[in-house]
Parts: C-alpha cells; sequence; structure tokens
C-alpha cells in the first residue's frame, strides 16, 4: 500500500508532463469547448482522465503514489494560477484574451468562425441579455471561460 515500485521523482515528472500537455490541448480546443460543458463533452474530460492516468502514474497504484501525484497536481494548478496572476504574457498565453464578437451593432465573422461561435449561441447570448437585433449591441465579448458577455447600446 504504500511502497512504491517506482520513483517519487520519475511519478512526478510524468504527472508535469502530462498536466502540461492537457492544459496545451484544452487551450489549441478553443475558450467555447471549456466554457459550455455539453453532456459530451464531459465524458471526454472524463475519457481524458482516465486515458492520461496510467501514463502519469506508470502502473504504480500505491496509495503513496495516488498521494504524490495529487500533490504534484494541486501544485503544478496553484503554480500556473500564481504565474498567469504575476505575467500578463503567461496569462494571455495560458488563458487566452476576450474576443470582441459584436462592436457597436457590427458582427465580426472571422473571430466567430476562429473561436466556432454559431450564429445560434451569439443569438441566444442576445436574447438573454434582451437585444432584439446587433443593432441594439454595444459590444458582445467572448470571455476567457466561454461565457459571451453582452452590453446593450444606451437609448
Amino acid at each position: 500500500m504504500w511502497t512504491l515500485t517506482v520513483p517519487w521523482w520519475d511519478l512526478m515528472l510524468r504527472c508535469t508532463i502530462v498536466y502540461f500537455f492537457m492544459l496545451i490541448v484544452l487551450r489549441v480546443s478553443g475558450k467555447r469547448q471549456v466554457g459550455q460543458l455539453a453532456p459530451f463533452d464531459l465524458v471526454l474530460l472524463l475519457v481524458l482522465s482516465n486515458a492520461v492516468q496510467n501514463a502519469m502514474n506508470a502502473g504504480d497504484n500505491s496509495l503513496l503514489a495516488g498521494i504524490i501525484l495529487a500533490s504534484t497536481l494541486i501544485t503544478l494548478n496553484y503554480l500556473v494560477g500564481w504565474l498567469t496572476f504575476k505575467s500578463k504574457s503567461a496569462e494571455s498565453l495560458i488563458e487566452g484574451r476576450p474576443q470582441v464578437l459584436i462592436h457597436n451593432g457590427k458582427l465580426f465573422e472571422p473571430v466567430m468562425q476562429s473561436q466556432q461561435i454559431s450564429h445560434h449561441e451569439l443569438n441566444a447570448a442576445l436574447r438573454d441579455a434582451g437585444c432584439a437585433s446587433l443593432a441594439d449591441v454595444h459590444f458582445a465579448v467572448l470571455e476567457n471561460n466561454g461565457k459571451i458577455t453582452v452590453k446593450v447600446k444606451e437609448r
């Protein structure tokens, strides 16, 4: 139960590699996927976590290996959070930047396409904000968390 079958540093190295690999993959997958988990997205995350488990634990299912891996993941997550707080360039690289979808009633189609936002999703966000048309929108921004923030024009 407490005996490791691989060295502790090997577990930490494997965990670090998998953590940053998953961070990159989830960052590249886009804001919409992270911010709006559909049931199939949740299933994907659960299956991914199971798929990378063996890569991290190297077949060591001991209690101590689990504690080392959990501690490493929590530490890495804290360090990445601290780094994004301290460095704007790291924040931009890891979390991305908000993207303007609409400004003063003008829709930016290239941004919608690059962020894989459908007109249906945008229209739903506009309806939630009480906008009947694009002309009513001062701005709409796709936030880092995948949420669309809409500011209605003042009348």
